[in-house]
């Protein structure tokens, strides 16, 4: 593990347009118009907004954005949603699949002219599948790799489920994901997509849409490029945040649900079959979570009817669930029954709290409980207002050392595979305040558990989207997302120019591969 005096104290930054590093203060994340880059660590940047995800994307014109070529290319906005290790090949090379999702295009940072172009829009936003391999001590993106693929409004779904009708066991046809916000790989071998902001994204791009068949979560398989993804109404039908997968003790699938409004519930649904049957998240029960006195959580069942199933926020409310501070980021520990919930919160004032990040223990150790237990692991803070020029008073105590970087308002969670810690990343919706967003090394054991160490501060105005470890744990996979997009900013002035820095090319979102100088597993 890397120490908090290490991290802080052996920070290189990567600066706006030269490399050189420079020695930064011990908190908070400095703002700047390149990435920071903190302890042992450097970056490498893997692909960018307009990059050939498909392999016959044409080149990148920001110029003239075009529905085509956007179907095949990397989408404006990131956040990683899951990371898939499949089956090890007869070469020995690790390898993986990245499932990144493309929540949000904005017509004034994403066109030159910032005239909204709905059906462009439509074909940048969605998800891609990356093929990720290790090559001479580095992970890359694999050109033209076998699962690569792009994900649109445009992609054949089938809904599934008790409110699919049409077609029997094929459920009904359904043309197009919208709003993916998050999601997460199963440990049954399949992949999760949140459509969260689906209702959004209809309305931008007027009628002729059953606005009925979106806000679903996808399953799909990632290891097959002709998968089609069934969009799984029994899950209920609202605008979810993230999600993520476990198994209950008698091997039934079991998925949390985040509802990212401010005051938004946490959701669980249990199948009624294990969760290696077909279609096993298709029958099953929906649950809302209740908080107990003294920090008990229970789970509340959801009645099995079609109200349920295309609302579930407002049969919840009715039932009495608990409303949470903006909850968005899921993750389950593989190693023990436990998830972890981030709750983002609102904009807090100079020095005040900002969020927190949750861990509910499922009683009995079972994902399938009845009741857990809730506790908090950290309290997002943001910087305190700089104290004023110290008066010199002979024989008076030194000052106080500002205190530590904390995550303020976090949004994204990832476990680590050595189960000891989290990783947690940081969104202030494209505000410039005292301190970058950054991405944060959280201990979730022992004396340090809820320390939380920065690792890499995202550049000016940019959030953090996600992160996921790769199978050997040599790199850790992060996004830089909507970098430059503050308020005010517009494609020909933007906040930052990152990552080119050329006066020419807007800003872009990357997802990057950090990894350790000289080698060795990430994060110590």
């Amino acid at each position: 593990m890397i120490g908090r005096r290490a991290a802080l104290a052996g920070v290189a930054a990567l600066a706006a347009a030269a490399p050189a590093r420079a020695q930064l203060a011990p908190a908070p994340l400095p703002v700047m118009p390149g990435d920071t880059v903190l302890g042992p660590h450097e970056r490498l940047l893997m692909l960018a907004w307009g990059d050939r995800v498909a392999y016959d994307a044409p080149p990148w014109d920001p110029y003239r954005p075009s529905a085509e070529a956007a179907e095949a290319q990397f989408g404006w906005d990131a956040r990683i949603a899951a990371l898939i290790e499949p089956p090890p090949a007869t070469d020995g090379i690790p390898r993986a699949v990245l499932a990144v999702a493309h929540p949000t295009v904005e017509p004034r940072m994403a066109f030159p002219d910032g005239r909204d172009r709905p059906e462009v829009a439509a074909a940048m936003q969605g998800a891609s599948l990356i093929n990720v391999m290790r090559q001479n001590g580095r992970w890359l993106v694999v050109e033209g790799g076998y699962q690569m693929r792009r994900l649109t409004g445009r992609t054949l779904c089938r809904l599934s489920g008790p409110l699919a009708e049409g077609l029997g066991p094929l459920g009904t046809p359904v043309t197009g994901l919208f709003g993916i916000t998050g999601g997460a790989a199963t440990p049954w071998g399949t992949l999760l997509l949140c459509e969260g902001e689906a209702a959004a994204w209809l309305a931008r791009l007027g009628g002729g849409r059953d606005p009925a068949r979106y806000g679903w979560v996808a399953e799909l398989d990632p290891l097959d490029p002709l998968a089609v993804p069934a969009k799984r109404s029994a899950l209920g039908r609202f605008a979810q945040g993230d999600a993520a997968a476990a198994l209950a003790r008698d091997g039934r699938a079991v998925v949390y649900l985040s509802d990212r409004r401010p005051g938004g519930f946490l959701f669980r649904f249990v199948s009624d079959a294990a969760a290696t049957e077909p279609d096993a998240l298709d029958r099953g029960t929906l649950f809302v979570a209740r908080l107990e006195p003294a920090g008990g959580l229970r789970w509340l069942p959801l009645p099995a009817e079609a109200a349920t199933w295309r609302d579930p926020v407002a049969v919840a409310g009715r039932l009495g669930a608990s409303p949470f501070d903006t909850p968005s980021g899921l993750a389950a520990d593989p190693r023990r029954a436990r998830l972890f919930v981030a709750c983002r919160g609102a904009q807090a004032a100079p020095g005040g709290p900002a969020g927190s990040v949750l861990e509910i223990v499922p009683a009995a150790g079972d994902h399938a409980a009845e009741t857990g237990v809730v506790l908090t692991l950290l309290v997002g803070r943001e910087p305190p207002p700089p104290p004023p020029p110290p008066r010199s008073v002979r024989g008076a105590p030194p000052p106080e050392p500002p205190p530590p970087a904390q995550p303020a308002m976090p949004d994204t969670l990832a476990m680590d595979p050595s189960g000891r810690r989290l990783w947690i990343g940081t969104d202030h919706g494209g505000v410039v305040g005292r301190q970058a967003d950054g991405l944060y090394a959280c201990e979730i054991e022992g004396p340090s558990r809820g320390e939380a160490v920065p690792i890499y501060g995202a550049p000016r105005a940019a959030a953090v989207g996600g992160a996921a470890v790769s199978p050997d744990g040599t790199a850790l996979f992060t996004v830089a997302r909507r970098p430059g997009a503050e308020p005010g900013a517009s494609f020909g002035q933007p906040g930052t120019r990152w990552p080119a820095f050329d006066p020419a090319l807007p800003p872009r979102t990357a997802l990057l591969a950090l990894t350790r100088r000289g080698g060795g597993t990430v994060g110590g």
